[in-house]
């Protein structure tokens, strides 16, 4: 065995379940490992996680979900040369950093680097951080597309060179060379489809809750497309991916959909892209493939997309023809002037028409907001509530509200000061010293949305609790999270930390 990959646990925030505690399946991790089978190389995957859902120890304010440390460390061969952890979302920040220090002690002869999740709008980038993963004992850090340098650097070592050795590379970082470019591959459909045999898929899917919500028994996160070409100053995408946008091409898309199909027996399919419509040819040519091929599919759009790139009626009627059956959107703020500040443009009357299209298709909408941006102040949060109002009234079927906090890569990091770890980056950032007036502004516009939806849409509100408390089949998230709030408040008192 020459390479383990390794996920880390599952972070959750104890005051605070129902934002945090998020179960993402780290499909970028699992593309890396296609591509390093692609290339001979022999990966093992240690899912520190996946492996133990619902074993919980206390770290501090945070509740950690998995396997113990040391039962990570038994996992690993002995005669390691290679070992990537994979940084997948900044709240997991303090376990990652507890494994790296652990390998490093037990392990001191194994080359060790970390992983950038550059596709996340919840993970973090590396480059203005990768000082404090050097100081705890990596080596290096790859970002940008992990197949790029990850692989280059993966090669490199098992063919027993040193790392000191290793000519300049696009997407490596370490302490002597800190100015690489991000790794990009040239071909996105060069790619094996994502290594999932080598994680414990039954583990996330008995869990009935992913980041998307799951209405059937199996489901598999894809990606169709990297990058975004959006400049939002808080968000980490401009810095990870440099505003770049590319897609994979419709048939491999379809393929790698047919080919779970066949090889796990899943229909229903999570699309975790930035932004996957932002080319309405391709969007609409994955849809004729799908419908063509009458592939019997449910696929959602559960990380966000900017609803100004869903083009008209038509896209979305082929959206739904296809199976599409929830997309997410990101007004971010009802204040015009809100959204100057953030680099954040947005359109309501287009929303407003797709929104109708999605109600009249079949297809669950979510509205995405963000609060405590500088400069933001009540007047601007009651324009956000106005347009809370008026998305409520066109159908929108739920709304999500996060707090503003300045992840590393975004433009905010700079002005960050109050938080004690990288963990505390998360969208429940009780550091700030306004979070008591915003997270009781949050939570009163959540009661607000539930109130105007019961007053105008009764019968969306009953199906959602019939979802919830009989069928535990989702079709939303504000089904789906309270119930995950459930199970990990239940995991966190069986064993006596959750409070």
């Amino acid at each position: 065995m020459s390479i383990v990959l390794i996920n880390p646990h599952l972070v959750i925030q104890r005051n605070d379940p129902m934002t945090t505690g998020v179960v993402y399946m780290p499909v970028a991790l699992a593309s890396f490992a296609a591509a390093l089978r692609q290339k001979n190389l022999d990966v093992r995957v240690i899912d520190a996680f996946g492996l133990a859902p619902h074993h919980a120890r206390i770290q501090e304010k945070f509740l950690v979900l998995g396997i113990d440390t040391d039962q990570v460390l038994q996992r690993i061969p002995q005669e390691i040369r290679c070992i990537f952890l994979f940084a997948n979302q900044v709240i997991n920040h303090l376990s990652l950093v507890a494994i790296l220090q652990a390998i490093k002690q037990r392990f001191p002869h194994a080359v060790l680097g970390i992983l950038e999740n550059s596709q996340a709008v919840t993970a973090y980038a590396l480059t203005p951080v990768v000082d404090e993963f050097f100081t705890h004992g990596a080596d290096f850090a790859v970002i940008g597309d992990l197949e790029a340098g990850g692989i280059t650097v993966a090669q490199w070592l098992v063919s027993g060179n040193s790392l000191a050795s290793m000519p300049d590379c696009s997407g490596i970082l370490t302490p002597d060379r800190r100015n690489a470019a991000r790794g990009e591959v040239p071909d996105l459909d060069s790619l094996a489809s994502p290594a999932w045999d080598l994680f414990p898929l039954e583990n996330y899917w008995s869990l009935r809750f992913g980041h998307g919500p799951q209405t059937s028994g199996r489901y598999l996160p894809l990606m169709t497309s990297r990058g975004c070409p959006y400049p939002c100053r808080f968000c980490v995408a401009p810095s990870t991916t440099g505003r770049r946008w590319r897609g994979r091409s419709a048939k491999v898309v379809v393929d790698e959909m047919a080919f779970f199909v066949e090889k796990f027996q899943v229909h229903e399919f999570h699309i975790e892209d930035l932004n996957p419509t932002v080319s309405d040819k391709r969007i609409r040519e994955i849809c004729a493939q799908i419908i063509e091929r009458k592939l019997k599919i449910s696929w959602k759009i559960v990380a966000g997309t900017k609803v100004e790139s869903i083009k008209d009626g038509t896209t979305v009627r082929m959206m739904a023809q296809a199976g599409c059956e929830y997309v997410s959107i990101s007004p971010e703020s009802g204040a015009p002037e809100m959204l100057v500040a953030m680099n954040k443009p947005f359109k309501l009357n287009h929303a407003m028409e797709i929104i109708h299209h999605m109600n009249r298709n079949g297809i669950r909408s979510q509205a995405c907001f963000v609060i405590g941006f500088p400069g933001e102040g009540p007047a601007e949060r009651q324009k956000s509530r106005q347009l809370v109002h008026t998305l409520t009234r066109a159908g929108v079927d739920e709304i999500a509200i996060f707090i503003i906090t300045p992840t590393p890569g975004s433009e905010l990091f700079a002005q960050a000061t109050g938080f004690d770890s990288l963990s505390d980056l998360n969208f429940t950032p009780v550091w700030r010293t306004d979070y008591a007036a915003l997270n009781q502004f949050r939570k009163m516009l959540y009661l607000a949305f539930l109130l105007w939806k019961l007053r105008y849409f009764p019968f969306k509100i009953l199906r959602q609790a019939f979802n919830f408390f009989v069928r535990r089949r989702f079709e939303t998230k504000m089904e789906m999270i309270p119930y995950r709030a459930l199970v990990w408040k239940w995991v966190g008192l069986k064993h006596g930390f959750m409070r």
